[in-house]
């Protein structure tokens, strides 16, 4: 292990043959080195609790072989326009009584139109009024509404890659890789901060697991939040029926995602109500610091927060009482400078 490795340094020049390696290692080595980064970051066991909730469903344009909420695909899930204020502050006040912290508000659109997006800001100013950080997903955005969202006071946008570059044609056609790119550097130069991540078990290659943290890493800047999702199979779309990716594997991507992101925190996100507790714990000890909390996600299940209590209780690990990027300022990315050191827990 090199000094840099050990001091878990940020890195945007990342190679995908370092990458490769990483993902090589031994087992034992991987995790330690995993730990290592992320201790110098983050106490290790606290654990960040985000609620996510569908403030739009279904009738989305995209061609995301992975989402049943797509229209081009026959998945018996029930449209839904976009929820009033008042039910997704009631969602919010119910997600920060159970322990949640940051609550984040997805719609299935392509892009959101300006009378759409005016909507989401009343939502958004009226869930931050309960104390709780807020995220959305509306698909792409342009600059001036990206713009919009910050002066509303918006902590988090979503956005995730995917997948590796190579392999996104496969998964998605009616939007490019340039497209994601392009809100990101929107999403930035507005001052939010980035949730961006990627989906595994879609049948790609290892490679391109590697490709695609490579891909995040060497951003501008590290996302604030990357969620690690794995594939939940729905009838209907195109990937159901996918091999499913090993547990170990998964368990691989969230160590080398630290590694090479080590002030970020890392997401175990989609997946998880398919997961034992060992895997889990596994990922908890591989670096993972954040996961979706509550019952549902979006119109997937997801394992029931007392369940997820029971499980840090038994581990000897706790809800993170407070957000540690919340008073970053607009442009400032995470750094172990800024980030919270286990020592001072």
């Amino acid at each position: 292990m090199t000094d840099t490795d050990r001091a878990g340094a940020l890195r945007h020049d990342w190679t995908r043959d370092e990458v490769e390696a990483l993902f090589a290692l031994d087992f034992p080595e991987l995790i330690h080195r995993a730990q290592v980064a992320h201790r110098a970051n983050f106490d290790a066991r606290e654990v960040q609790l985000s609620t996510l909730l569908s403030i739009k469903t279904g009738a989305c344009p995209e061609d995301c072989a992975y989402c049943p909420q797509s229209i081009r695909f026959e998945t018996e899930l029930d449209r839904e326009e976009l929820l009033p204020t008042d039910h997704v502050v009631d969602a919010a006040k119910r997600a920060k009584a159970a322990g949640a912290t940051r609550f984040c508000m997805g719609a299935a659109w392509r892009s959101p139109k300006d009378k759409d997006l005016a909507k989401v800001i009343e939502m958004v100013e009226a869930v931050k009024a309960q104390g709780l950080e807020t995220c959305v997903t509306l698909g792409m955005l342009k600059a001036r509404q990206a713009e919009a969202l910050a002066a509303a006071g918006l902590d988090y946008y979503n956005h995730n890659l995917d997948t590796s570059p190579e392999y996104y044609e496969q998964i998605i056609s009616t939007r490019t890789y340039q497209d994601r790119l392009d809100t990101l550097d929107h999403v930035r130069d507005a001052g939010l901060k980035v949730c961006c991540g990627g989906i595994v078990g879609m049948g790609e290659q290892p490679g391109d697991r590697a490709e695609m943290l490579r891909q995040l890493a060497n951003l501008p800047e590290h996302p604030q939040s990357v969620p690690i999702n794995n594939l939940v199979q729905v009838e209907g779309t195109p990937l159901a029926g996918t091999d499913p990716i090993d547990a170990l594997d998964f368990v691989r991507t969230i160590a080398v995602a630290k590694i090479m992101m080590p002030a970020s925190y890392v997401r175990l996100a989609a997946g998880r109500e398919a997961m034992s507790e060992a895997v889990q714990t596994l990922c908890l000890l591989a670096g993972a610091n954040s996961i979706f909390y509550g019952d549902e996600l979006l119109t997937t299940a997801n394992p029931a927060h007392r369940a997820d209590l029971a499980l840090l209780d038994k581990l000897g690990m706790r809800p993170e009482a407070s957000p540690k990027y919340t008073d970053l300022a607009p442009g400032q990315a995470p750094c172990a400078e800024r980030a919270p050191q286990a020592e001072r827990a």
